[in-house]
């Protein structure tokens, strides 16, 4: 099994390009009380399915100091569309409320052990994880969801309480990656869940 980053382990630094024409690093977030970095791409239909719920699981913690950052770790030699500039195309046609950030070298998902897009990473006021995996249980068909896990940690979390269910599988389409690695997978891989 390839590693991810577990419970209690500090939010990993990274310096990458946003299609907003910034430039960010995890300290970019130290005025949000919370941290939410999720896996992300253009072309997962796990991504799609499920963004305008994560729009509003955004949005609805905006207001506790919650904030959520997207990364895109995908290889475009896999997948043309996932390349910075269709970024930038999908962020101007959707104006999700997150930064949505380019990791070409791939360093920044090595890191933090990202399985699936999306992947979801919850930090708390110190910067340690207190939940990951997935933010709802049916990301590709949103009418068939029938728990919203994210919601739920980030209930807890901005409420004071422990959370009680800190791990989940994320579900979703592989990460793309540069090469055949132990993280490597096909693309027809996209359609398998664990």
């Amino acid at each position: 099994m390839a590693f991810t980053l577990e419970i209690g382990q500090k939010a990993i630094d990274f310096k990458l390009p946003a299609t907003d024409g910034n430039t960010y690093q995890l300290s970019s977030f130290d005025d949000s009380k919370y941290l939410v970095v999720f896996f992300s791409c253009n072309h997962c239909p796990y991504v799609i399915g499920s963004d305008e719920e994560t729009r509003k699981t955004a949005d609805k913690f905006k207001s506790k100091g919650v904030r959520f950052v997207a990364i895109n770790s995908n290889s475009e030699n896999t997948y043309q569309e996932d390349d910075f500039e269709h970024m930038v195309v999908r962020m101007n046609e959707h104006m999700f409320p997150w930064v949505y950030l380019r990791d070409e070298s791939q360093e920044t998902a090595m890191a933090y052990g990202a399985l699936r897009t999306p992947h979801f990473y919850v930090f708390n006021e110190e910067r340690k994880l207190v939940y990951t995996g997935r933010a709802v249980d049916s990301p590709r068909d949103a009418s068939k969801i029938t728990t919203y896990e994210l919601e739920r940690a980030l209930e807890e979390l901005t409420s004071g309480r422990g959370i009680s269910v800190p791990v989940t599988n994320p579900i979703g389409c592989n990460v793309k990656w540069e090469g055949k690695d132990k993280h490597w997978m096909p693309p027809e891989a996209c359609d398998l869940v664990i």
